[in-house]
């Protein structure tokens, strides 16, 4: 793999839901540089095709012209809903994941052990989805989306139904993750200051379609806390360019 290439090229991407008079443009020429190693959170109102663009990238989807390259790497996801099998154990839906990555079944249980620590979830193994918080649930769904040794991490809303304080934590488990197994992030938010607490940059779409209106690099010292006015600042900035968009779109 060659490093010196991005993880994510994004060339010329448009994205038609459906033919005819009933056509929807979702994505209309996005083109978006990714760096190995980076956090780049993903900002736009209600249907400007941020989930669309998540989904080009890990391959659930193809776009109608241009192109999406990730190098071969290895693409996981988290969605807002933790969407783990409720009949199965935390453990168990974590070998779904192995199973699917070709990896024998005898190194499972050390692997999934490490998938746990990871996450913080040492011991919840043999617990069924009900058992756990929504924190916890999410914890889950992130080691599962890491059980494929990913490259690239890609999170959809992952937070959004979460309460502040428990977001808040997520957020540092998060950044942690990131470091310790050098990944590549793209987070997809509605929340600004989410974006800026956890981004190396932001890019802000327009609404439907999505378009790349700006991007906001993020030079703050980590860790950083939400709260804080270093954070309130450009997120104050950002939040004026959104409502600019979002007013001239009529949302």
């Amino acid at each position: 793999m060659n490093t010196t290439e991005p993880a994510v090229l994004i060339d010329a991407v448009s994205k038609v839901y459906g033919s005819g008079r009933g056509a929807v443009l979702a994505l209309d020429g996005v083109s978006l540089d990714v760096a190995r190693g980076e956090f780049v959170c993903l900002l736009g109102a209600s249907g400007c095709g941020k989930s669309t663009l998540l989904a080009l990238i890990a391959g659930l989807d193809a776009p109608t012209s241009g192109t999406v390259a990730t190098g071969g790497a290895r693409v996981g996801m988290v969605f807002q809903d933790p969407a783990l099998f409720p009949w199965l154990t935390v453990a168990g839906n974590i070998g779904i994941a192995l199973r699917a990555a070709g990896v024998p079944k005898r190194l499972w249980p050390g692997r999934i052990a490490e998938l746990l620590a990871v996450v913080r979830l040492d011991g919840a193994g043999d617990r069924r989805p009900h058992q756990l918080s929504g924190g916890m649930r999410q914890r889950a769904a992130i080691a599962r989306a890491l059980a494929q040794d990913t490259d690239i991490l890609l999170l959809d809303e992952p937070f959004a139904a979460l309460d502040a304080m428990t977001r808040d934590l997520l957020h540092d488990e998060l950044e942690r993750i990131w470091r310790e197994r050098e990944l590549t992030v793209l987070f997809v938010t509605h929340n600004v200051r989410e974006a800026v607490r956890l981004g190396d940059r932001v890019v802000l779409l327009s609404s439907r379609p999505g378009r790349v209106v700006q991007e906001y690099p993020v030079p703050l010292h980590r860790p950083r806390r939400i709260e804080s006015p270093e954070v309130a600042e450009p997120a104050g900035k950002i939040t004026d360019r959104l409502r600019e968009e979002v007013g001239r779109h009529g949302h």
